[in-house]
């Protein structure tokens, strides 16, 4: 879970939601010198300004190649994201695992990077995952991310030929405000991003959900100017 110092241009797969998170992480793996190559995916969230905010990240970041995977997980739905049924809760973040987590998405996503992983013959995929202000979602875990790292590392051709997968999650032990911190050292426009549950089409953030209010308090905590339009 460890970037290391130099890559030497090696290619890397960059998850990226179009969130703060996973822009910082784009970040964080561009300066470690990856050639980065960005998958989104479109599982029909609700908050679907976050995959052009994702487009706008890449290139601002200089991603050498950003592609988008459509898979619509409301055909299972059961979150908040994927069902409008289901209310995002604007009530302050709560105890338990909220209704805006979404079944099994970072184990399909990561799947899907390690899928292209294998394509590009790279052996490096980042995901900005983080398990201390977050929302309690299972798999942003440390457990979770060696996990997946060990099962990536026997599932492919290229594990059986020698290759070793790393898996690295730079933020998974940092605060809101230190990843904040981190990526305005690494030139990150965060006015670029996007991390609202029910954003508005055009990005416009609502300011009271669980993600918009540890966003606003990472900012605060960072003394960095927040860039985010909030409506509300």
């Amino acid at each position: 879970m460890h970037t290391p110092p130099d890559s030497h241009g090696q290619r890397a797969v960059v998850l990226l939601s179009g969130g703060l998170d996973s822009a910082t992480t784009l970040a964080i793996a561009r300066a470690a010198g990856f050639e980065c190559h960005c998958l989104s995916v479109d599982y029909g969230q609700r908050h679907r300004a976050e995959l052009d905010a994702a487009a706008a990240v890449a290139a601002a970041l200089g991603a050498a190649d950003h592609r988008v995977v459509s898979l619509s997980l409301e055909v299972f739905g059961g979150s908040a994201l994927t069902d409008v049924a289901i209310a995002v809760p604007v009530d302050g973040v709560q105890s338990g695992i909220p209704v805006t987590y979404v079944p099994a998405r970072n184990t399909i996503m990561l799947s899907l990077a390690l899928a292209w992983a294998e394509v590009l013959e790279s052996c490096d995929i980042f995901v900005g995952v983080n398990a201390v202000d977050y929302s309690g979602y299972p798999d942003c875990r440390p457990e979770y991310i060696t996990a997946f790292e060990s099962m990536a590392r026997l599932a492919t051709k290229a594990a059986v030929e020698g290759a070793v997968l790393h898996l690295h999650a730079p933020l998974i032990n940092l605060g809101k405000a230190q990843i904040i911190q981190l990526g305005a050292e690494l030139g990150v426009n965060y006015a670029l991003t996007v991390s609202c549950y029910q954003a508005d089409s055009a990005g416009g953030a609502c300011g009271v959900c669980d993600s918009c209010r540890l966003r606003r308090a990472g900012f605060v905590a960072a003394a960095v100017p927040d860039p985010t339009r909030y409506t509300a």
